[in-house]
């Protein structure tokens, strides 16, 4: 459990037992409960669209749409610290600037935020306030339930399936530590929680993949392998990713 506890304390708010002292090999042992940790926080989301589009209205309290909207996409960064989307912004500085191999890993290092990072940030925004705004009231909660489960497994995919690019850095803990038991264990917990939900889940976790290791591919060429900001921005994407074929897939198998 001090392996969870680890990584439920470094992706997210949330602290239950408060670990100071934690190892390269700690990093590497929590890897495999990232799913898990997922559900901490699906749990939540969901029981937030559940207050927002059931309880509340049986209250006679109903909110506009668009502020339930806005206040669902906030909730994610405010539950994880804005941790991953942090990870995006610095992947967009760098992939994108069209430097040189080394040139992106010092732009993704430095602190400060460039053009490519704020521009995508934004539309990944708007894009999913939209589809919030879109999505049938009916799959809301189980989209975001299921949306840190499958994006953090396609993070624990990108961790043991892809070099690392660095020579040193806190993600190099995750893969020095993190092998084909980290994934198996990972997929199982997945599974678990994806196959109850049902067609639309399947499909998410089906496309999550592909474009998982599409984006994975397309970095690695770039890089020579992955960091940890490209670990958050797979996190960050893939949950958008599953909130698209929710909305996509409700409208086609109505």
């Amino acid at each position: 459990m001090r392996a969870f506890f680890i990584g439920l304390q470094f992706l997210t708010r949330i602290s239950i037992v408060r670990q100071d002292c934690w190892t390269a090999e700690d990093f590497g042992r929590s890897v495999k409960f990232f799913p898990l940790i997922g559900t901490v926080l699906g749990a939540i989301y969901s029981a937030f669209a559940y207050g927002f589009y059931d309880f509340l209205p049986s209250q006679g309290i109903l909110l506009p749409q668009h502020v339930t909207a806005a206040i669902l996409l906030i909730l994610p960064p405010l539950m994880t610290g804005g941790l991953h989307c942090d990870g995006f912004m610095d992947t967009m500085d760098g992939v994108f600037s069209g430097r040189s191999r080394e040139r992106m890993l010092e732009i993704m290092k430095d602190s400060c935020t460039g053009s490519n990072a704020v521009f995508c940030f934004v539309v990944l925004m708007f894009l999913e306030f939209s589809v919030l705004l879109d999505m049938p009231k009916s799959v809301v909660a189980p989209a975001l339930f299921i949306m840190p489960i499958i994006a953090r497994m396609m993070m624990v995919m990108g961790i043991v399936r892809f070099p690392y690019a660095r020579p040193d850095g806190l993600g190099k803990a995750f893969a020095q530590y993190a092998g084909q038991g980290t994934l198996m264990f990972a997929a199982v917990c997945t599974l678990v929680f994806v196959f109850p939900l049902g067609k639309l889940a399947w499909l998410s976790l089906a496309v999550c993949v592909a474009f998982t290791m599409f984006f994975a591919n397309y970095v690695e060429k770039r890089l020579g392998g992955l960091t940890g900001d490209v670990y958050g921005a797979i996190t960050t994407l893939n949950e958008g990713l599953v909130l698209l074929v929710f909305l996509i897939g409700a409208s086609i198998l109505k």
